[in-house]
């Protein structure tokens, strides 16, 4: 690891067909660039082949978990890997392809002036090909959601596609983050914006999945809506 580098943090469940292509594609992507994969103890074996690619390239390095404990957490333990070792930016992103690697080099150029840059679908370059409408508004909804109670400077706040500086990493370790998938996501930018770190978003375009299968579930939804107000509450008294 050199003060260049930018770890790529990839939380897997399920994911040996994608992942040793988009390990290949992310490191080629961007110089001094090492990946780290969270793996949740995938039944169909992922573990073991990021094992694999991790003995065979130096820049990648895995993290192994004892169960299905949730994108949210996963992310959290690569943070904290990350703060750990000293690497100045982490990227993090899914495994499942929706995220282009194409796009890293850019989300990672914004950091020079910015703490947390969010990959949006909304802003003028990105998009999500293939969405319907009734979804484009759904997610234009919670932007606007989130806009209007904890005033937060973006049309994507659910995007899990992003880039974070290591000061944007130190802020979030002071508390621990307990929200899941679009809440997680929709936490991490509030806490990072409330301590007057800046936040920008950067195009991106989103693809739905072509292999493995969807981890979103109603509850990852209803989550999202009830913790944005209780984030606003924690704002209010300080316990953020």
């Amino acid at each position: 690891m050199t003060e260049h580098t930018t770890l790529i943090v990839i939380p897997t469940y399920d994911e040996r067909e994608s992942l040793p292509c988009l390990v290949g594609d992310v490191l080629n992507c961007l110089d001094h660039s090492e990946v780290l994969v969270v793996d949740d103890a995938s039944p169909d074996g992922t573990g073991d082949v990021a094992d694999e690619l991790s003995r065979a390239d130096p820049r990648v390095h895995v993290l192994h978990r004892r169960g299905k404990l949730g994108m949210g957490t996963a992310y959290v333990e690569g943070f904290a890997w990350a703060l750990a070792r000293g690497y100045p930016r982490v990227v993090q992103m899914d495994a499942d392809r929706s995220h282009a690697p194409s796009a890293i080099p850019g989300l990672v150029r914004e950091l020079d002036g910015a703490d947390l840059v969010v990959g949006s679908r909304f802003v003028p370059g990105g998009g999500a090909p293939g969405w319907g409408p009734h979804r484009i508004a759904l997610n234009r909804m919670a932007g606007a959601y989130c806009r209007t109670l904890l005033t937060l400077p973006l049309t994507d706040p659910t995007s899990g596609f992003r880039a974070l500086s290591r000061r944007a990493l130190e802020v979030l370790a002071r508390r621990p983050i307990r929200s899941e998938g679009f809440a997680f996501q929709i936490e991490v930018a509030f806490r990072v914006h409330h301590h007057g770190l800046r936040v920008v978003e950067h195009p991106i375009r989103f693809v739905d999945r072509t292999v493995g299968t969807s981890k979103l579930s109603a509850a990852i939804v209803v989550e999202a809506v009830i913790v944005v107000p209780l984030l606003r509450l924690c704002a209010l008294t300080g316990a953020l």
